[in-house]
Order: C-alpha cells, then sequence, then structure tokens
C-alpha cells in the first residue's frame, strides 16, 4: 500500500481524468489511441519501459501518443521527486521527452549535481533544474500524484492504453495488441 490507496487500481478510467490540458505528449498530440504513463523517473522498471513506449509511438505512424505523468514512488526513491521536478524545469524550456530521457539513462546520478549536469549537456542552465529555482515547478507534479492516487495507481509504471489500464509486462507486442484493441470501433 503506497499513499493511504488499498484498492486494486480500475480497470477503466475515463480519458479526462488521466490527460491533464498541459500534458507532456510524445507523438501527434492528435493521436487516437492515447497511452497514458505515470512514471517515476529513478525506477528502473519506468526506465526499462521508457524505449519501448517511444518505439510503440515511433512505429505508429501516427496513430498512437504518450503522456507521461509523475508518480515519484519518494518513500523508496530519495531522488524521484527531485528528478521530477528537473524534468518539469526542463519542460518549461522545451525539453522535457529529452530530459526524461538523459535522466533514465543515468538514474544512478540523480543527485542535484547530476540533474545539473543533464541540463547543462542538453543546452540548459543546470541551475534552473536544481534547487529552489525546481520548486516553481511543483505544482505539475503535485497534481499528477494526486490523480494518481485518485485512480488507484500504486506503482511505476503503470499505464493506461485509451483510458484502459494495461497489465503485465511493457512490451512493444502487448503494447500494440493494447492498442489494437482501443483501436477496434
Amino acid at each position: 500500500m503506497l499513499g493511504g490507496v488499498s484498492e486494486q487500481t480500475p480497470d477503466r478510467v475515463p480519458a479526462e481524468q488521466l490527460v491533464p490540458a498541459d500534458a507532456h505528449v510524445l507523438g501527434d498530440p492528435a493521436a487516437p489511441v492515447t497511452i497514458v504513463e505515470f512514471g517515476d523517473l529513478e525506477c528502473p522498471y519506468c526506465a526499462a519501459a521508457a524505449p519501448v513506449l517511444r518505439q510503440v509511438v515511433e512505429s505508429s505512424g501516427g496513430r498512437v501518443r504518450l503522456v507521461f505523468r509523475h508518480f515519484p514512488l519518494f518513500e523508496i526513491h530519495p531522488h524521484a521527486l527531485s528528478a521530477a521536478l528537473a524534468v518539469e524545469a526542463a519542460a518549461a524550456q522545451g525539453r522535457f521527452w529529452e530530459m526524461q530521457a538523459a535522466l533514465f539513462a543515468h538514474q544512478d546520478q540523480l543527485g542535484e549535481a547530476g540533474l545539473a549536469e543533464r541540463a547543462e549537456e542538453l543546452g540548459l542552465d543546470g541551475a534552473s533544474v536544481v534547487g529552489d529555482a525546481a520548486q516553481q515547478y511543483a505544482a505539475p507534479v503535485q497534481r499528477d500524484y494526486a490523480d494518481a492516487l485518485a485512480v488507484g495507481v500504486q506503482g511505476t509504471p503503470t499505464l493506461f492504453v485509451d483510458g484502459v489500464r494495461y497489465r503485465g509486462r511493457v512490451t512493444a507486442e502487448g503494447l500494440r495488441a493494447a492498442v489494437a484493441a482501443a483501436a477496434r470501433p
């Protein structure tokens, strides 16, 4: 049990509960199928799922988009919240997905120095993604976390394909099957 939630994640959640207006979208924003990931930037399972999710989006011919939502498991990942704030700070500078990929690639370096270094490698000001500067980006992280709890998310990665809870290991084949099922009339 995490965050006081003990019930299981429901099998279907209305899209309006899953995708905020300012969502971080990879792929065509108007794609007919949406995969929503509630993830933690320090979670090794999320890091392993990231290239699979990107592959599914990139190979979909514009039919699939990915929305990333924050669910930092701060009780077991001490740098997850700072990493979420850092990627939001990078997003404010138009570099969300690049920063996300960099943090997943360097999960063993998510302290302030590592976060600043990743930002600088992307051409951003390292000081803008850590400490007090990053705190101004807390609201979307808090909103994502609260929304995750409201729909019963307990761990990461938790995926929904057009509002239907994806169960099992994150594989390209499994996701493509879920996307195909979602695309059926």
